[in-house]
Parts: structure tokens; C-alpha cells; sequence
């Protein structure tokens, strides 16, 4: 398990990245797994550096259990309602990452804490390299 405290600030994201996707291609996870884990978890920590005001800090912490990573971002933020995120117009550059994270999670959650914030969770099912040491390792 990975589990970070960091500044909500944009220099965050490629750390937590970094970390995350070492873990995973340590373990042997197939290179486009780790992709769009890669891409969910930059969404999902952009999102807390660009909306989630007053908070000075999020948490970011990461599980894999046997096939499955588990990822949660937790901020202290005034919260959100999916639902009520406008669609973003075809052309726009911005705004497309609650529909990204749809996209390549096979399970994503969005609950709003009771003393503010919000907190993402993506599950994305893992596969590994023929004989890789997540294969063993997690099996046992």
C-alpha cells in the first residue's frame, strides 16, 4: 500500500505518479494497465488541485490486492455532486475528467464527507507479464 499527504498543488501529481506506477511495473503489470491507472490518477488529482477550495492538502493512497489496484483521493475540500458536473462541449480542452475516469476505471465511487471534501475511489482490474512477480507474490 502507497499513502501520501500532499500540498494541493500541481507539482503533487507527478510524484504520486512516479510512485505508483514504479510499484506497479515493479509487480509486472502489463504496460497498458498501468497506463490508464496512470491517466485515472492524474484526473482524479487534478481535479482536487483545480476545485477543491479551501483545502490545502489531499490524500492519495493506492492497494493492490491480488488483480484489482484499489485507488482512493481524499481532500478537504467544499465537495461535489457528479451529477450536477455540466458535460463538457466536444471541442473543449478542459473539463473531460470525470468522464475519463468513467472511462478506463471498472469501478469508480464518489462520496462527500460529512466535515467537507470529497472522496474518489477507482478500482481498475490488474493484468501482469507472463511471469511476473505480482502474479506470485499476490496469489500466495
Amino acid at each position: 500500500m502507497i499513502a501520501l499527504r500532499l500540498p494541493r498543488d500541481a507539482a503533487s501529481v507527478p510524484l504520486i505518479r512516479q510512485m505508483l506506477d514504479g510499484t506497479l511495473r515493479s509487480l509486472g503489470v502489463e504496460p497498458q494497465v498501468r497506463d490508464d491507472i496512470e491517466l485515472m490518477l492524474t484526473e482524479a488529482c487534478s481535479n482536487v488541485i483545480r476545485h477543491a477550495v479551501p483545502s490545502d492538502d489531499y490524500m492519495v493512497s493506492a492497494t493492490v490486492h491480488d488483480d484489482m489496484c484499489f485507488i482512493k483521493v481524499v481532500d478537504t475540500g467544499g465537495g461535489f455532486r457528479p451529477g450536477d458536473v455540466p458535460e463538457p462541449d466536444p471541442g473543449a480542452e478542459h473539463g473531460r475528467g470525470l468522464q475519463i475516469m468513467r472511462a478506463l476505471a471498472d469501478d469508480i465511487r464518489f462520496t462527500n464527507r460529512r466535515e467537507n471534501g470529497a472522496v474518489v475511489c477507482l478500482e481498475k482490474r490488474l493484468r501482469y507479464a507472463p511471469g511476473a512477480a505480482g502474479q506470485h507474490l499476490m496469489h500466495t
